[in-house]
């Protein structure tokens, strides 16, 4: 090729890295994302023309773009290297628009790793820009869009200002609400188990076996006079041994990462939010300076729901294992993971673009949280080409005056991928506590306690289980799942406390409003079609117009008549009442919002126009300065309280305070918990 291509990715970290493998033979470039789209302050869609949409040039980048223009036309080949997805796809293409490329041209590049061979596989398979690719991902901004800008004026009018919906957010939203419902209208309900501690053996170990129900029926101990006819029945009673089977257990690696797991596991693990995920990620695929590599990207390309492996990675990381670990960690056989239905199978797994790195090697190169998640990456996917573990299992059921109770427990014979990645949380005790015993052998009483129980809602979805559900149930793509979090926080729908999503009281009379009179546009299913039409789109299989056509058509007469059946509603929300007193004419002040932001406003509006500064106040005073405590937020969303008269007085907690003092040292309670609150004192000593 001529020393003067240009060469178009979408960040200057990637372009760094890209140039460095290509040499001084191109000139490369970014465009720093998106260049074109539709415009902030219309619908820039024409539902007259055929829902042609109306693209512009995004505002600050102009400059930009006459940059760009500029260096094409010294150019004798422009390459489009942007990222290999749907949004990358459509980012070429407005690149080639922009440009005046021509469309015949093979002009579009992928790398789904940022290394050496990345670079020169990509460069050696130049292609035309994929139109279904490109025509998917229009379809998809178009809805939204219509989504967007048709039903969130309508939620402003009857709610307040600064309001969205989205095609997927709202059923997040809906799927946070329904859990919510339930929690609600859970009733608990009383049971009680017993367990029963006994001495066996040739050691005489202790142990405890918990009670089943009859050797031929398990019996549900519903209050404690049952629990107590047990305990009659069983005073003086032997404990026999009936039954001991041995057994082994295999258990599996889980596959390499995908976007969604990714997400879930960073959440688990290393507390991160799936926002942090993507950035940290995509930060490790574009290239990072590494001692011996220089600058290289570590992880294949993060946004994928594909589990396939190529050769050369497997072949690379069984090296490693066999060397770091010994060929017995190796399996039979290469481990190939059976393909979800509906994934994308465009890119590899998540794994790491040079397996031989090993996470400690490079640490001192990468941050504290891109190691971690290197650490995370690598380590799934040596483990996904490990060999199994294998437990030792046993299960004993003792029988006494009719009734069987049971107990059971393993213990490792061969750790296998457990060695570098476990993620099961094992119930089963220790199978070295439980003593050896035989049929018929007799145990010795100890102990035997019952103890009382109630069942517990379902809990508040985490982030983690949230992004699990969406993907599970089809809705949106792992790739939008941080943004659609983001978008129900930043709206105020939700909120985020203790790692736990609570839907605030604007979310419910959105939600409700939704539900009411826009029924598909939260139903899971309707939702999950859709996706899965969108893909049709991505391969050809359907005109992409067609399908907005055949959505808009029903869309429109709901929305009329939505608009219709509410005309004189105007929902005023219950958080928005405060028990502050207006100092000048003496009525309740409420909560009001501003393009700025909340206010305190009189409920007198218009005679009185008083307004004050917002602050989230608890209406507990502080036990330091005698301020008020309100309700605060780090940069990471993460709730605490302070002392509103920060920083002259430094009051800080977690936990929300409350106006109860301690009986014993006179400091304020606390209150923690996720469906059963307790008050706590916060002094350790």
């Amino acid at each position: 090729m001529s020393k003067n291509n240009l060469v178009i990715v979408e960040s200057p970290a990637k372009a760094k890295t890209i140039k460095k493998y290509l040499g001084t033979n191109f000139n490369v470039v970014a465009s720093m994302g998106h260049i074109r789209d539709l415009p902030k302050s219309r619908l820039g869609v024409n539902i007259e023309e055929n829902f042609e949409p109306s693209y512009s040039l995004i505002k600050d980048k102009k400059e930009l773009v006459k940059k760009l223009k500029e260096k094409a036309s010294k150019s004798e080949k422009v390459i489009l290297a942007t990222d290999p997805d749907r949004e990358g796809e459509a980012i070429a293409w407005h690149l080639s628009h922009i440009l005046k490329l021509n469309p015949d041209d093979k002009n579009r590049v992928t790398f789904n790793e940022i290394t050496k061979n990345g670079i020169k596989n990509g460069m050696g398979n130049l292609r035309k820009i994929d139109k279904n690719l490109v025509n998917s991902q229009q379809a998809r901004r178009v809805l939204d869009r219509l989504v967007g800008y048709k039903i969130s004026p309508f939620l402003c009018k009857k709610i307040h200002k600064g309001l969205s919906a989205g095609r997927v957010q709202s059923v997040a939203l809906k799927i946070l609400n329904d859990r919510e419902k339930e929690i609600a209208n859970f009733k608990p309900e009383e049971y009680w188990t017993i367990s029963v501690t006994l001495v066996s053996g040739e050691e005489k170990k202790i142990f405890t076996s918990n009670f089943w129900g009859t050797k031929d029926e398990a019996l549900n101990l519903k209050n404690e006079d049952e629990a107590n006819k047990i305990l009659n029945d069983l005073e003086n009673a032997e404990y026999i041994v009936s039954d001991v089977k041995l057994g082994k257990r295999k258990k599996n690696p889980p596959p390499p990462f995908i976007t969604s797991t990714l997400q879930q596991d960073a959440v688990r693990k290393l507390n991160f939010t799936s926002k942090k995920t993507m950035k940290i990620a995509q930060e490790l695929y574009e290239g990072i300076e590494i001692d011996g590599y220089a600058l290289t990207g570590l992880i294949t390309y993060m946004r994928t729901d594909s589990t396939r492996l190529s050769d050369e990675a497997v072949n690379e990381i069984y090296s490693v294992i066999s060397e770091k670990w010994g060929s017995n960690y190796l399996p039979e056989k290469r481990r190939v993971f059976k393909k979800k239905a509906n994934s994308q199978d465009a890119h590899e797994a998540i794994r790491p673009s040079i397996p031989s790195l090993d996470p400690y090697k490079i640490e001192k190169n990468l941050s504290s949280d891109q190691f971690r998640l290197y650490k995370l990456i690598w380590e799934r996917f040596a483990a996904s080409q490990m060999s199994s573990c294998i437990l030792n299992t046993v299960q004993i059921k003792i029988l006494s005056n009719g009734y069987l109770f049971k107990t059971s427990g393993s213990t490792v014979e061969f750790d296998g991928f457990t060695v570098v990645y476990d993620d099961e949380k094992n119930s089963n005790k220790d199978q070295s506590l439980i003593p050896k015993l035989k049929v018929g052998e007799k145990c010795d009483f100890k102990n035997i306690e019952k103890t009382q129980h109630f069942t517990e809602p379902p809990p508040r979805f985490s982030e983690a289980s949230l992004i699990k559900t969406l993907e599970e149930n089809g809705v949106g793509r792992p790739s939008t799942y941080s943004s659609i979090i983001s978008t129900i926080l930043n709206r105020e729908y939700v909120s985020s406390e203790n790692k736990r999503f609570f839907v605030s009281e604007l979310g419910k009379e959105v939600n409700d409003l939704m539900e009411k009179y826009f029924p598909n546009i939260v139903d899971i299913n309707f939702t999950s079609d859709m996706e899965l039409t969108l893909d049709k789109i991505e391969d050809g299989k359907f005109e992409w117009k067609n399908v907005i056509g055949d959505f808009y058509g029903d869309f429109s007469k709901i929305l009329e008549e939505a608009k219709e059946k509410t005309k004189d509603l105007k929902i005023h929300l219950k958080e928005d009442e405060t028990d502050l007193i207006c100092d000048l004419c003496g009525a309740k002040m409420v909560v009001k919002r501003s393009r700025f932001g909340k206010f305190f406003g009189c409920s007198n509006y218009p005679e009185c126009k008083n307004i004050k500064k917002f602050n989230n106040s608890t209406g507990v005073k502080c036990f330091k300065c005698g301020g008020d405590i309100i309700k605060k937020s780090t940069k990471k969303r993460r709730i605490f309280y302070g002392c509103s008269n920060y920083p002259n007085c430094d009051f800080a907690s977690w936990y929300p305070p409350s106006n109860e003092v301690c009986t014993v040292c006179g400091n304020p309670l606390f209150l923690k918990g996720k469906n059963t609150v307790c008050l706590f004192c916060n002094d350790k000593e």
